[in-house]
């Protein structure tokens, strides 16, 4: 039996009505049927990072969001940029997976998104810094930053402009690619 593929999919930001968010499940209506993707909102749930509780057994909560992600094929990171880098409880979740490594090569797609027209870099390039020092993939085409977000996206989680779809199903298409070859 061939095992489905997963996509996971973490919102950086964890507001009720997230951008962020809606641009995840936005990005539902563009993957394969084949393919399982989940949108992981647990990140707000795990307590702060402490290497000395990672040495000795974690919350179960730990175990869980490090299990999901291990069987996921491949992750999409979603985040606002907040006083000019990414969320703490986006880092917070991340710092997670360092000594367990599920992020170890792993195919990875990061998208920005910032209400402002010159928001978003700093956060983006911190996070992209980060997935390299775990040793994520971010694929190609796997990289998109989304400035005035709320001129490309509506609140019902769908795509505005067809510029913004077409960049949209490119990202998803270079995950999809990478994890089905």
């Amino acid at each position: 039996m061939i095992k489905q593929k997963k996509i996971v999919a973490i919102s950086g930001s964890i507001r009720e009505g997230s951008s962020n968010t809606n641009i995840l499940k936005a990005a539902a209506a563009f993957i394969p049927q084949d393919i399982e993707y989940i949108i992981y909102d647990g990140i707000k749930d795990l307590p702060h990072f402490n290497p000395d509780v990672d040495r000795m057994k974690p919350e179960d909560v730990v175990t869980n969001f490090r299990k999901i992600i291990d069987e996921s094929d491949a992750l999409i990171i979603c985040t606002p940029e907040y006083a000019k880098g990414v969320p703490g409880v986006l880092k917070n979740a991340l710092e997670w997976l360092v000594s367990s490594a599920e992020l170890y090569k792993k195919p990875v797609a990061v998208i920005t998104a910032s209400p402002s027209i010159l928001g978003g870099d700093k956060a983006h390039e911190s996070l992209m810094y980060t997935l390299g020092m775990m040793d994520a993939t971010v694929v190609k085409n796997g990289s998109l930053l989304f400035p005035t977000v709320r001129t490309k996206f509506n609140d019902d989680a769908t795509v505005k402009d067809e510029s913004t779809k077409q960049e949209l199903i490119a990202l998803i298409n270079s995950l999809v690619d990478e994890i089905n070859n």
